[in-house]
């Protein structure tokens, strides 16, 4: 199916949705394909799935390149591309209740912030972080002693909705209710433009999808996550 077609929600193709209306000024691609900055984030997405389609993605990648696609179907791609991850991931949507900081210091990170926020995601594998992903909306930290141990963010901004993104804590810090003090402050400040909040999240992680349906999330429908590389 085209992700043009008029009965097609704007969260059924969150990436194409988010790269032809809010985020279109960052898309990369035409109106066959489209994607992020890499340095951004590696997601990308297509009209359709046809060979021209797929042939406008493989222009925009390089070699070392992976596209991360989002879509309500399975993906099969022509020869020129190899499958690097094939999952599936539910997509939630709702606004987390609201859960008080508690005397917690919640901070607004920034550019000067990138190398600690990687270092956090690189140890806890909240989904692709990158240099510049910080730039598609507001992120919120909490320090402890100095060290960011807990952070979440905003990412795909698809029409009215925005996406909440790296909710992590560091290991040694968990089980203060630091993910559930960020996931209400973002969401706060999400509907507080006048926006709804959603998220992405494994669909075999099975923990992360219970503390989003206590917050007051509720599953929307689920997603085939697919990673294309392409074929040396």
């Amino acid at each position: 199916m085209s992700v043009h077609d008029s009965s097609s929600h704007p969260l059924d193709y969150p990436i194409w949705t988010a790269l032809t209306t809010t985020h279109q000024a960052l898309a990369e691609g035409d109106a066959r394909a489209r994607r992020y900055p890499t340095e951004i984030t590696p997601f990308a997405a297509m009209a359709d799935m046809s060979p021209e389609s797929f042939a406008v993605l493989a222009g925009l990648m390089s070699p070392q390149d992976i596209a991360v696609l989002f879509t309500p179907d399975p993906v099969k791609p022509p020869a020129e591309f190899k499958i690097a991850l094939a999952d599936t991931g539910e997509q939630m949507i709702g606004t987390p209740v609201e859960t008080p900081a508690n005397g917690v210091d919640i901070v607004t990170l920034g550019a000067d912030d990138v190398s600690a926020m990687i270092e956090l995601t690189e140890l806890t594998k909240p989904g692709p972080f990158s240099a510049r992903t910080h730039e598609l909306g507001t992120f919120l930290g909490i320090r402890v002693d100095g060290q960011l141990v807990a952070m979440a963010g905003e990412r795909m901004k698809p029409a009215q909705y925005t996406e909440i993104t790296a909710v992590c804590v560091h290991p040694s810090h968990r089980g203060r209710g630091y993910g559930q003090m960020l996931l209400s402050a973002i969401s706060r400040q999400i509907v507080s433009r006048g926006e709804i909040p959603f998220l992405h999240v494994f669909t075999n992680n099975h923990s992360a999808i219970a503390l989003y349906r206590r917050q007051g999330m509720e599953i929307r429908r689920r997603l085939h996550v697919t990673v294309l590389k392409k074929q040396d």
